[in-house]
């Protein structure tokens, strides 16, 4: 039963059994993170101007990797998957573990905290970058969505583990001690990468002589990709301002406590585990309509949170929104897996990472405006209808290019992965498997 499902090839695959596991643990350490870095921020920043701090110290830890993709390219672009994935792991594990010590001798301001974070983060596109790349490298394009979604799995079940995890242990030893816990994970991490991998079990592309900023310029001669980047952007940026929303909606709307905002996520959480296993059995369907389409049902089931629906059902709702969530990072990714040359994927999926690592903090930071005009419900509304309203133009789009590429005239050698994009790309990955 197990070898014939299409996550077969991936967990047993001789080269990410190894992998694995170490990417298990370290995004079991993000998931402790997700309260532990706002929670220190609360503990040690002045209490005047604490909110502000404690957006700079989530900010600190996302945005940071998005400089790194864009200036470190020059030194970066040629080297090994695993090495960029290990080195990103070393430096979060030094930057991290360098939290909790400075607590402990109570040296650690709330400057020098953030400063950390955004260190710690300065190389995680890239890293995020080489593990999609070592995917992609060791397993044939077939099992690419597979290979993707046990990813996303993996970081789903951190969601929903982590942040109890990281309640425990904070009650125990404050939020200093989770950080030291997830620099051990990633410490982790850095070893499986660096050491515990061979050299050559990763294929080498052809060499090639591309620039520091191969990975945009192709991104912006590839109108399909581009346009893939711009649905992902506007996607998470629309869902940027639910976090400030919800928890607001829980609060002052339903007068509810935090145990309803609690039930809300973990619905999300659940509905995402379950989403990651599923994403490896749609493998045949055609990929762009399936990614469109996922897009406007998400927009579409965030619409009952902010117009009155019973809470029962919004929460149901974001359940199922959530069940869709990794599906559409993983069949993303996987076009882009699938149509860019191998020497450039770890400077595309670079690119790609910093674009997304940018939308959601935008979207959050727009959140606080668009609740003091419109309300909490309004926002949810309007991140909806949004979301929904990309849906749509991406589908025209698509439509439209498609359209063209029947009606134009052959002009000399295809473009497979322009046209594996505009009508589907898994239609030519079924004839090549």
């Amino acid at each position: 039963m197990l070898r014939s499902s299409p996550y077969w090839p991936v967990v047993g695959h001789p080269t990410l059994r190894r992998v694995l596991p170490g990417f298990a643990v370290s995004s079991l350490g993000d998931g402790m993170d997700v309260v532990a870095v706002s929670w220190l921020a609360i503990e040690i920043a002045p209490a005047a101007n604490r909110g502000v701090w404690v957006a700079t110290a989530a900010a600190a830890y996302t945005v940071a990797g998005a400089a790194g993709a864009l200036l470190l390219g020059r030194f970066l672009r040629h080297r090994p998957p695993t090495r960029l994935v290990g080195w990103d792991a070393a430096l979060r594990a030094a930057a991290l573990g360098a939290i909790p010590v400075l607590h402990a001798c109570g040296s650690l301001g709330i400057e020098g905290y953030v400063a950390l974070l955004a260190l710690s983060s300065v190389l995680h596109s890239w890293g995020q970058a080489g593990v999609y790349t070592v995917m992609a490298r060791v397993l044939p394009e077939r099992d690419h969505l597979a290979g993707n979604a046990v990813l996303s799995g993996i970081g789903s079940i951190a969601t929903v583990v982590g942040p109890p995890l990281a309640t425990l242990l904070i009650a125990f030893g404050g939020p200093a001690a989770v950080l030291a816990v997830d620099a051990a994970t990633f410490l982790a991490l850095a070893v499986t990468f660096l050491v515990a991998v061979p050299q050559d079990a990763v294929p080498d592309p052809e060499a090639d002589g591309a620039s520091r900023t191969a990975g945009f310029a192709m991104l912006r001669r590839m109108p399909a990709l581009s346009g893939l980047l711009g649905l992902s952007f506007a996607f998470f940026f629309l869902f940027g301002p639910v976090y400030v929303a919800l928890p607001l909606h829980v609060s002052d709307d339903l007068g509810a406590s935090a145990g309803v905002l609690a039930a809300f996520y973990t619905a999300f959480g659940i509905g995402a585990v379950l989403g990651s296993v599923l994403t490896g059995f749609v493998s045949r369907w055609r990929l762009g309509p399936t990614t469109i389409g996922i897009v406007i049902g998400f927009g579409a089931l965030m619409l009952p949170l902010g117009m009155g629906a019973p809470t029962a059902v919004s929460v149901v709702c974001f359940g199922l929104a959530g069940l869709l969530w990794p599906p559409y990072s993983s069949l993303s990714t996987t076009l882009f897996q699938r149509s860019t040359p191998s020497a450039l994927l770890p400077q595309a999926l670079a690119a790609a990472s910093a674009v997304r690592v940018l939308s959601v903090p935008l979207g959050t930071a727009i959140g606080g405006p668009l609740v003091a005009g419109l309300g909490a419900a309004g926002a949810l509304r309007l991140s909806g209808a949004g979301i929904v309203l990309v849906g749509l133009l991406a589908a025209s789009a698509l439509a439209l290019r498609a359209a063209r590429t029947r009606h134009e005239p052959p002009t000399g050698t295809a473009q497979p992965t322009r046209t594996e994009l505009a009508e589907g790309p898994d239609a030519g990955a079924g004839a090549r498997s």
